[in-house]
């Protein structure tokens, strides 16, 4: 199948053609971006790649780690001279990227699986993108000793805090109504999150196969496994 014109692609995302108008490719987004400080990343440049409109830099920053990178703060934003969005096209590249499965050739954007899986269910199952009883200490050690003795003491932390755990009623973390997550079923299902949540899962399972493993394996492999060519303190 014939690479489609991937520019012409990208201008049919509102986030791409507001971000993106008249750039004079000066680099104040790059100094000002958190991402650019520790990752090997270059908002300018990706700007100036999609702007040459050219197919096969563009197929290759879709497969790139490079578009991964960006933590969307839209710093770019507010001091662009011109009112660009950096954060904006990327956006719009990732969107694409996902959807013509591009997203599994980068290690970074493989991570969008676990991602997909894991926040997504929790918002269907109970309301909440990040929830409490989800989370695994054995898989975040990072999170330290003070978190681990949170977890053992959920109940007594959060009624300290004024939180209604698992609580009828309103208040933070409280029991959400079976009527209400059925809405946002609805939502995802009519605004297209439904489908791009199995486009992910159909997407990552071929890619899982490839890799030779389960998809409970890759989840867990792509969730926790991180090289070290990403970082500026990698750079050579």
């Amino acid at each position: 199948m014939a690479t489609p014109d991937l520019y012409s692609e990208l201008l049919k995302d509102f986030r791409f053609r507001e971000g993106l108008k008249a750039c004079i490719n000066c680099g104040t987004c790059t100094a000002i971006c958190p991402a650019a400080e520790f990752y090997r990343y270059d908002p300018r440049k990706i700007v100036d790649t999609v702007q040459r409109a050219d197919n096969d830099e563009i197929e290759a920053l879709l497969k790139s780690e490079t578009i991964w990178y960006c933590g969307e703060c839209m710093s770019c934003m507010t001091r662009c001279p011109r009112g660009n969005a950096p954060g904006k096209v990327i956006m719009a590249l990732r969107n694409l990227s996902i959807k013509l499965g591009y997203f599994t050739e980068s290690e970074r954007g493989r991570q969008v699986y676990p991602l997909t899986e894991s926040l997504n269910r929790n918002i269907l199952k109970y309301g909440y993108c990040i929830y409490p009883d989800t989370f695994v200490f054995e898989e975040h050690p990072e999170s330290g000793p003070v978190w681990k003795w949170h977890l053992e003491h959920k109940e007594a932390s959060y009624a300290r805090m004024g939180a209604n755990y698992k609580g009828k009623g309103p208040g933070a973390l409280r029991d959400i109504a079976p009527e209400d997550l059925s809405e946002l079923k609805a939502i995802f299902d009519v605004s297209g999150g439904t489908e791009r949540m199995e486009l992910v899962e159909e997407l990552s399972r071929k890619k899982a196969e490839e890799m030779g493993m389960s998809m409970e394996e890759y989840r867990k492999f792509t969730f926790e496994h991180c090289s070290d060519v990403h970082f500026n303190s990698e750079a050579e």
